[in-house]
């Protein structure tokens, strides 16, 4: 079968300068698949590089049997959910519309019973009403992941779906995402917190300086070597009563 999403030595600039420097990847069904690395390293750029949202200038992107630059852009929002970083929104739509948005092809009845029980799952039920706007920062980013959820695409990318969340949402957004690959989904996201990351992904893909320096298990792939190759710091895991933590301390 062939993988949901594919990279073959990816390459991508931003303001001329380079950001990918070759990127290989490949996403299947059931995967739960996290980009690390410090600030800079190009996880942002790989996903939207990946998705036809930053031009490639090297390489080439599939969805499945298909070169994402044959696809348009119907063809992608069927395969794919996105939620990117930046969680601004500039209209007081009510939640239920936002969530809505997710599910475009469906019939509006459908699509409303499908966004409420989207916010459900995120824990704003009843919030189908409330202007986006009116909401807290977190309760935004709950109502986005839910919009994500509502895509039921077989390939769901998130960059940085914990940023802003309190703990206890931070876990919520992870677990649905996991639910989401137990389901059959390929995921794909950003994280910053190493922690949140080995307890999260089944796979780590570790960018350093534009290019792939580690990718597998969280356990073979949160030593110390790599770590002080992508971080500048000495870390690894730790196993406690409360499951992996890791844990670092400047070189």
């Amino acid at each position: 079968m062939s993988p949901l999403w594919r990279l073959d030595g990816v390459k991508a600039e931003l303001g001329g300068r380079p950001i990918l420097r070759g990127v290989s990847l490949a996403v299947a069904a059931g995967e739960v698949v996290g980009a690390i690395g410090a600030n800079g390293a190009g996880k942002t750029t790989l996903l939207r590089a990946g998705l036809g949202l930053t031009p490639l200038t090297a390489g080439q992107a599939w969805l499945g049997e298909r070169p994402l630059g044959e696809m348009s852009a119907a063809d992608r929002a069927r395969r794919v959910g996105y939620l990117p970083q930046e969680r601004r929104i500039g209209w007081n739509l009510a939640a239920g519309r936002i969530v809505e948005l997710g599910a475009p092809d469906l019939p509006e009845g459908e699509a409303r019973a499908v966004a409420a029980a989207c916010l459900a799952r995120v824990g704003l039920d009843r919030f189908e009403d409330r202007g986006v706007l009116d909401l807290s920062g977190g309760e935004r980013a709950r109502v986005l992941l839910a919009r994500l959820l509502a895509t039921r695409a077989p390939l769901l990318v998130a960059d940085e779906p914990a940023a802003g969340l309190d703990p206890d949402a931070q876990l919520l957004a992870l677990d649905l995402l996991r639910e989401e690959a137990a389901r059959g989904a390929g995921v794909v996201l950003t994280l910053h917190d190493l922690g949140l990351a080995a307890r999260s992904c089944n796979r780590l893909v570790v960018l350093a300086k534009g290019k792939v320096v580690a990718d597998g298990p969280p356990r073979e792939v949160l030593v110390p070597a790599v770590m002080r190759e992508a971080f500048g710091v000495e870390g690894a895991l730790v196993e406690t009563e409360a499951g992996l933590v890791f844990t670092a301390r400047r070189l």
